[in-house]
């Protein structure tokens, strides 16, 4: 059995961070969900009030072999603004928050430094304001979310805002 690990990121829409993540090669399973907030077992209904504390987010299984936790964190960092607080495009809201919740200290390590670094970079003209925070509990989202871009492709967030997405980083 192959070594895996997680990685758990908010980068906006979890439809759209999903359509990213899971088109790079070492990564297993992507999964939609909610962290960072204080309602146990939160409904998508919930976090979308903006009461629950928590952000959508994306749980990344991957293969360390094929794909580091360093080639992920760049992937977030091209795949969304990380210096719009609560927001990502007409997204808006606290669940859509940028946020890197890290597994172990290896990871906050990493995280950390390569926020320096792209923050130092200047790739953007803002100051990046993603949050670091020890991941404490992923609730997994309701299943009609999982593979919502493959499942979806037709509808208009899918081909407005995912799809030009994917084909800037794809190309």
């Amino acid at each position: 059995m192959k070594e895996t690990q997680k990685a758990t990121f908010g980068s906006g829409c979890f439809w759209c961070v999903e359509a990213v993540f899971e088109r790079l090669d070492g990564v297993i399973d992507v999964i939609p969900g909610y962290s960072g907030g204080h309602k146990k077992n939160p409904t998508y209904r919930e976090i979308c009030t903006g009461t629950t504390g928590h952000a959508e987010v994306t749980q990344i299984t991957f293969d360390p072999k094929i794909i580091g936790f360093n080639d992920l964190l760049n992937m977030f960092w091209k795949s969304h603004d990380p210096t719009t607080r609560n927001r990502q495009g007409n997204d808006v809201g606290t669940q859509y928050r940028s946020a890197i919740f890290y597994h172990n200290n290896e990871q906050r390590i990493e995280a950390e430094n390569s926020k320096i670094k792209v923050d130092n970079s200047n790739i953007f003209l803002n100051p990046i304001v993603t949050e670091i925070t020890k991941l404490d509990k992923f609730w997994p989202a309701e299943d009609y979310h999982n593979n919502y871009y493959i499942n979806n492709m037709d509808q208009p967030y899918c081909r407005i805002v995912i799809k030009p997405k994917l084909d800037k980083l794809f190309k």
